[in-house]
């Protein structure tokens, strides 16, 4: 438990509640070619970036807990920063160190798993998005694991690879799997087999996440668990084949599982071990539900449930304790702002749709499930459509709005914070017109909160999590020239940016308290801080400094 927050003396509490607006995947742009933020028609974040105190913010590598500033940022880390008011080091730096320091191999559960296999003579599987974004996974995770794996006895491994082509290139999948399936040939050897078993597009199955489609999570089941699907000889073949035949991207393209002489080479069977490798969470609950689950699942008929050894690669879940087994202990975030305000009896309305819910509960609140109290905070669910993000690039930017401004006129918080996802759902399908839209209704948006705010007499505060939008388009790295498709039109861009992220201020009630220049230089974790200070506390002394200065 944490102590309530002292009162400020340097800011007084406005009349309304302070509000916390988090735009979703939007940056400024580095490239003028490709920055749906900047390409879009913005009259209301125009003017309140003119007119309003405004600062960049960093939102990527080191800032938000990341191993290098190489490091895009992400939803996860980027809410816990902001909810948490530090830095954590996060999941990727966190597997990194534990397969440096060789933890992760003198641990318990991998001492389990491998002696499992290697007793049995059984396989042991590997599940997971096989690329470098390093958001979700790396592949040099998964190429330390299987390496140590031989060294433990084991004599069959399988990979389950899910394409990426959203944290990377949209389309480099074979830049990962050709080199990977070489390294599987070459540690081939000694009587140890590694071959790649099965997989597909990472929006298409396994990875469903805020129980939102439940179906992909079916199909990866029937494709990595039980070998159903369309057969090919090699990744390689079923990539080129399954792109000629569809048109998809990586991220879209349809599950496929790899079959020797009419059979699948990896379907998983009893006495196998399984290891889920994504670190981050979100989604991985649903999968691991699956592997988890008695005879009380649900939410699709299994057919067939393999008894196994099952791990994630993280806890994904610190509360509910999701999976029962994981290999790297996740960061242990305390004394959120969340926890603060609800010791300080302030009450919180918390909201956004479904494909950005947990962010603004779960992850803003330092990967807790549930709140801090029950009678201070409110958390609210807008259901997302279930389409493509391009199809409905506003996605619930209205129903957010309309909730929101309910509640502004309510009276009856004091803080409230809500994500609209547009920026980073919409810019990762590489849409580029449909991106250009998702920011116009942003703006619409917030020309409708701000109208409520200044009504309530209260403060707005818009932000970032990470970039997106604002890099639609991939450009030489020495150049700067936008890169062209074979099509000739400008090749898509569907990862995160490592660019900074907006801050902006506005306190029509102000009294000239604090300077209209904010404080350069800083992290999103600084919004926690700042946030504090508007609603009238003292931030705790070890939370990074607020943008304002007095």
């Amino acid at each position: 438990m944490v102590e309530p927050l002292k009162k400020n003396t340097r800011l007084e509490k406005r009349k309304g509640p302070v509000m916390l607006v988090i735009m979703d995947g939007v940056g400024y742009g580095k490239y003028e070619k490709g920055d749906g933020f900047k390409a879009a028609m913005t009259e209301t974040l125009d003017e309140l970036m003119s007119t309003c105190p405004t600062v960049k913010l960093k939102a990527h590598g080191k800032a938000v807990g990341l191993p290098s500033d190489d490091d895009m940022g992400n939803s996860e880390v980027g809410h816990n920063a902001i909810g948490c008011g530090r830095v954590f080091s996060q999941g990727a730096k966190l597997v990194s160190e534990s397969i440096k320091t060789n933890t992760m191999f003198t641990g318990e559960t991998w001492k389990k798993l491998t002696s499992n296999c290697s007793s049995k003579n059984s396989t042991m599987h590997f599940i997971g998005l096989l690329s470098d974004g390093n958001v979700h996974s790396h592949i040099d995770h998964l190429k330390a694991m299987i390496t140590k794996a031989k060294e433990a006895g084991v004599k069959n491994v399988r990979i389950h690879a899910l394409l990426d082509g959203r944290d990377v290139g949209e389309t480099s999948a074979l830049d990962y799997f050709d080199p990977f399936d070489e390294f599987c040939k070459e540690i081939s050897t000694d009587g140890f087999c590694a071959k790649i078993a099965s997989g597909g597009g990472r929006m298409v199955i396994t990875m469903d996440r805020y129980n939102a489609n439940w179906n992909m999570v079916k199909l990866g089941w029937e494709t990595h668990v039980l070998g159903e699907g369309k057969t090919f000889g090699s990744a390689h073949e079923a990539i080129e084949t399954l792109r000629e035949e569809t048109g998809a991207i990586d991220q879209d393209l349809p599950p496929f599982v790899i079959a020797e002489d009419g059979k699948p080479v990896g379907t998983i069977e009893d006495g196998d071990s399984v290891v889920f490798f994504n670190f981050r969470g979100d989604r991985s609950l649903e999968i691991t539900k699956a592997f988890e689950s008695g005879d009380d699942f649900s939410e699709f008929d299994r057919k067939r449930v393999p008894n196994v050894e099952y791990a994630g690669m993280m806890e994904y879940d610190g509360d509910l304790h999701i999976p029962n087994q994981y290999l790297v202990t996740p960061p242990a975030i305390d004394r959120t702002m969340g926890e603060y305000l609800a010791a300080s009896g302030v009450k919180t309305f918390a909201i956004s749709e479904t494909q950005k819910y947990g962010h603004v509960t779960y992850f803003f609140n330092g990967n807790k499930l549930g709140k801090f109290d029950e009678k201070l905070e409110t958390y609210e669910e807008i259901l997302s459509d279930v389409v493509p993000f391009e199809q409905r690039p506003c996605m619930k930017c209205a129903e957010i709005t309309d909730r929101v401004i309910e509640v502004i006129e309510s009276g009856e918080y004091d803080f409230i914070r809500l994500n609209y996802p547009n920026g980073d759902m919409v810019g990762h399908t590489g849409v580029f017109e449909a991106v250009v839209c998702s920011m116009e209704g942003l703006d619409l948006s917030i020309g409708r909160l701000k109208k409520a705010i200044e009504k309530a007499g209260g403060v707005m505060l818009i932000t970032a999590d990470h970039g997106n939008s604002d890099d639609m388009f991939e450009h030489d790295k020495k150049t700067g020239e936008v890169k062209k498709g074979a099509s000739g039109k400008p090749k898509a861009k569907t990862s995160h940016s490592l660019n900074p992220v907006p801050c902006i201020v506005y306190d029509p009630a102000g009294k000239g308290e604090y300077k209209s220049e904010l404080k350069e230089g800083l992290g999103i974790s600084s919004l926690a801080a700042t946030t504090i200070e508007f609603l009238g506390f003292e931030p705790p002394e070890d939370y990074d400094p607020s943008v304002l200065e007095f």
